[in-house]
């Protein structure tokens, strides 16, 4: 390990910045060096608008990807080199906002029954009935899930911990899935090796993979992913009447903004309202076609 990335973890671990975050910055400042094929301390503004710049025309990043780039290269030079950061100099980004695709209840089904495997089948349930996180998910524990209060208890994003909903469909899974573990590796739900045992988790990747494979398997054309689930879980509830701070709290959305998105996405809030051309009076009417 060099001075420069012990220190760099050192000021990460001090903050109590989440691992993934830890990992995803160092190797956002690695990839910067390796770029230029230089250290990164001696490095400056100049070489950080090149990188930038090539984010986006060479990389095709998204303005979200590069944010994270430059959040990690301002972490690096502000609290590691202790050196000024010029937002003027370096801005972030414009943001752009699109809205996902949602599926149904009925293609969400369709997406579960179509699991290839018990544990992915579970996966899914999870994700869907809770609205979690990836990683979120993949940190889950047994000793998570409250049957007596019917709550799991979830380690949140930002080490923001929150209780949401255990829907007792998924409980009668989660029962089944458990007794499926091998009894020496009952302390995480999703441990994470080919044989599901040991003491490390799934890693993110194994979410998307569930997803990809049932989505293939229903005959699902749609992008399905994990956050996906999670996106359909907010919209579902909201058509079904919940209020967005009830939602608000359950996702662990810090501001109500983020969650006022998921009215653009319900069909009852869409269809609450009639078009204004419903009730114009017109002359005629279309042709019928020949």
């Amino acid at each position: 390990m060099t001075h420069l990335r012990k220190i760099m973890l050192e000021e990460l671990q001090r903050r109590h910045y989440s691992e993934g975050t830890t990992r995803y910055y160092i190797r956002h400042v690695e990839r910067f060096a390796r770029y230029f094929h230089c250290s990164p301390d001696r490095l400056g503004p100049r070489h950080i608008r090149e990188y930038q710049a090539q984010l986006f025309s060479k990389q095709k990043l998204s303005p979200g990807a590069v944010t994270n780039h430059l959040c990690a290269l301002r972490f690096f030079y502000v609290q590691t080199l202790k050196k000024h950061w010029s937002i003027a100099d370096t801005p972030y980004p414009k943001k752009t906002h699109h809205l996902p695709t949602i599926l149904s209840q009925e293609e969400v089904a369709q997406l579960i029954d179509a699991a290839p495997t018990p544990f992915y089948r579970t996966i899914l349930m999870t994700l869907y009935a809770t609205g979690i996180r990836n990683a979120e998910l993949t940190r889950l524990e047994v000793s998570d899930i409250d049957s007596r209060r019917m709550v799991i208890h979830i380690q949140g994003k930002g080490c923001k911990d929150r209780d949401v909903m255990l829907s007792p469909v998924l409980l009668e899974e989660l029962r089944g899935h458990w007794r499926r573990l091998p009894k020496k590796s009952r302390v995480l739900l999703f441990p994470g090796n080919p044989w599901h045992s040991g003491d490390q988790p799934i890693d993110t990747k194994t979410p998307r993979h569930a997803c990809q494979y049932a989505a293939r398997r229903a005959g699902i054309k749609k992008r399905v992913y994990p956050h996906l689930l999670r996106h359909c879980f907010a919209t579902h509830l909201l058509e079904a009447g919940a209020d967005l701070h009830t939602i608000q709290i359950l996702l662990g959305h810090n501001h109500l903004k983020e969650t006022a998105r998921y009215l653009h996405l319900s069909q009852r809030h869409l269809h609450a309202t009639a078009s204004p051309l419903d009730s114009l009076v017109l002359k005629g009417g279309s042709q019928p076609e020949t």
